[in-house]
């Protein structure tokens, strides 16, 4: 899952970018108004956009990146942040198109909370447990069983078994799993994608288990629905 964060308090906005992380998303971040729009029109396959109300560049700051997302997407979840608890200022965000908003300062396990709870909405959550070949995978306790046994991912190998799952019967290419498992920044070599490849195929196959990971080489992989 890709999130979009438009927060201009860099201290804030690396710790969320932290946060995300460590939970197991991929997370972009754009620092000023023009920027998160420029983010969300050159990528509009964000599963999440968490956006500051009170940002620079733009009059209307946050509202503004609200509405033009709206113009572009009308599916894609986003998650308000505000230091203004007024009922006004949530009225207004809430018109603007946002789906929530947390209130600064927030806990991490509210945001977290409310992230899961509007990707369950999103209209890339197919379900909200994935299922295919035997696997089930619940992104709401990123957790994943086979059979009778559960199975300890880590945040990027459940992201990438996530993505996988949530396009079964479909080829994906190496690339598309790092736009999609880790963010922009990223600048390394599309072999770690076969790298998290193998780590997935050595915990979900165990005592003779059928691997539910194919491989269309020279195009990407791909899991099989069930039949």
């Amino acid at each position: 899952m890709k999130i979009l964060l438009v927060e201009d308090d860099s201290g804030l906005a690396d710790m969320v970018r932290r946060t995300l992380t460590e939970a197991g998303y991929a997370a972009d971040v754009a620092f000023d108004a023009p920027s998160g729009i420029e983010a969300f029109e050159i990528d509009p396959t964000y599963d999440l956009v968490i956006l500051d109300l009170m940002l620079p560049g733009l009059e209307r700051g946050g509202m503004a990146v609200c509405e033009r997302i709206r113009e572009l997407s009308s599916g894609v979840p986003v998650l308000m942040l505000t230091a203004l608890d007024s009922m006004r200022t949530k009225v207004q965000g809430l018109d603007a198109g946002a789906d929530d908003y947390v209130v600064k300062p927030f806990h991490v396990a509210e945001l977290l909370a409310r992230v899961r709870a509007l990707l369950r909405r999103s209209p890339t959550a197919h379900a909200p447990v994935l299922s295919a070949q035997g696997v089930s995978l619940d992104p709401a306790t990123r957790t994943a069983i086979r059979g009778s046994r559960r199975i300890e991912l880590t945040a990027k190998e459940f992201a990438v078994l996530e993505y996988l799952m949530r396009n079964t019967g479909r080829i994906v290419s190496s690339s598309e799993l790092i736009d999609h498992a880790w963010d922009s920044n990223y600048d390394g070599f599309s072999n770690v994608v076969q790298t998290y490849v193998r780590y997935l195929r050595q915990k979900l196959t165990a005592d003779g288990e059928p691997d539910i990971i194919v491989t269309r080489r020279g195009s990407g992989y791909t899991i099989n629905p069930d039949a």
